[in-house]
C-alpha cells in the first residue's frame, strides 16, 4: 500500500521512525518497541538507511521485510545518496522492490563524520531531488521526501531550503516530512513559504521527544535546529535528572503536537529512537483528546 493513498482517510497520520540496530540484542529491543507501539495503530513506520553511519548496509531492508511481516505495520525504507553511485541506487531500489517494499523516503544523506559539507561520490548524486527523481522514474513506489523547516546547516538561507523542498516535489515527491524542530513557528512559517512557492503536497512535521539533554543537543548542533531559550534554560536545570528531562520532553512535545495538529497539520512523523515510553505516552494523550477536530 502507498502511504499517500492514506490522506484521504480525514484523519491526521501518525508515524513512528526507527533505526535498524547494528546487533541481534538490539533487534529484540528494537521489536519489544514496536510491539508496545502498535497497539497505537501508526498509519506507517520508517527505517533510516545502514546502521552505525554505513550507508551501504542490507539492514534497512531486512527489517523493513521483518516489521511487514510480523508486525503487518506498513513500513517506510529509507535511501540515501551517500557512498552510492548511480547503479549502486539502481540496484537498491529493485532490491526494494523485490521485497515488497511499496514507500521510499528519499534523501541526500549527511557528510561522513568531520566532513563540513557532502561530496557526492563519483557515478552517484548530489542532491535529494536527483534521488527522487531517480525513485520516481525507475519504479512505482510512493517516493517520500525530507525538508528542513528551519535554515539548514549547509544552506545559505531559509529561501534555499524551500527552494529544495520544491524541487523534490517537482522531481516527484509524494509528500514530505520535516526534519525535527522544537518551535513551532518554524513550521507555520515554512509552510506559508512552501505554499507560496507552489508546493501543495502534505508536509508532515517531524517531532523527536526529549528524552536526554546531551543526546538533544548533538542532535540540534548537527542539523541546525534551534531549542526555544525557555525549554532549553528548563532542560538544563534538570540535566542531572533523567525522569524530570523525560516528563519535560514528553509534556513539550505533546503541546507541540496539539498547536500543530489543531491549526491542520496533516499527521505527525515521532523520532523515536528505538524507545517507545515516551511516543506512547504523548500519542495516547493526543487519541484521547483529538485536537484535530473542531471545538
Amino acid at each position: 500500500m502507498r502511504i499517500d493513498s492514506l490522506f484521504t482517510r480525514g484523519e491526521p497520520l501518525f508515524s513512528f521512525e526507527f533505526f535498524p540496530p547494528q546487533n541481534d540484542e538490539g533487534a529484540e529491543r528494537l521489536f519489544a518497541t514496536i510491539a508496545a507501539l502498535r497497539e497505537l495503530e501508526p498509519a506507517f513506520v520508517s527505517v533510516t538507511h545502514g546502521a552505525g553511519g554505513s550507508s551501504r548496509d542490507d539492514r534497512t531492508v531486512r527489517f523493513v521485510q521483518r516489521i511487514r511481516e510480523e508486525t503487518g505495520l506498513l513500513p517506510m525504507a529509507h535511501l540515501t545518496c551517500r557512498d552510492s553511485t548511480v547503479e549502486d541506487l539502481l540496484a537498491e531500489i529493485r532490491q526494494y522492490r523485490a521485497a515488497g517494499v511499496d514507500n521510499v523516503l528519499a534523501i541526500r544523506g549527511d557528510p561522513p563524520n568531520g566532513q563540513g559539507a557532502f561530496v557526492a561520490p563519483e557515478g552517484g548524486l548530489s542532491f535529494g531531488s536527483d534521488l527522487v527523481r531517480l525513485l520516481h522514474d525507475n519504479s512505482d513506489m510512493c517516493v517520500v521526501a525530507a525538508c528542513s523547516p528551519e535554515k539548514h546547516i549547509e544552506s545559505a538561507s531559509l529561501d534555499q531550503d524551500v527552494d529544495a523542498a520544491r524541487h523534490k516535489v517537482e522531481a516527484g515527491a509524494s509528500f514530505l516530512i520535516t526534519q525535527l524542530f522544537f518551535d513551532n513557528r518554524r513550521y507555520f512559517d515554512f509552510v506559508v513559504r512552501a505554499r507560496e512557492a507552489g508546493v501543495t503536497v502534505p508536509i508532515i512535521p517531524g517531532i523527536m521527544p526529549i528524552t536526554n539533554v546531551d543526546q538533544v543537543t548533538r542532535f540540534t548542533a548537527k542539523i541546525g535546529a534551534s531549542i526555544p531559550a525557555p525549554l532549553r534554560d528548563a532542560l538544563q536545570v534538570r540535566a542531572n535528572d533523567p525522569a524530570a528531562v523525560l516528563q519535560l520532553g514528553v509534556a513539550w512535545a505533546t503541546l507541540q503536537c496539539t498547536e500543530l495538529l489543531r491549526a491542520g497539520a496533516p499527521g505527525v512523523h515521532f523520532i523515536t529512537l528505538n524507545r517507545s515510553p515516551a511516543t506512547r505516552a504523548i500519542l495516547t494523550a493526543l487519541r484521547i483528546a483529538r485536537p484535530w477536530e473542531p471545538a
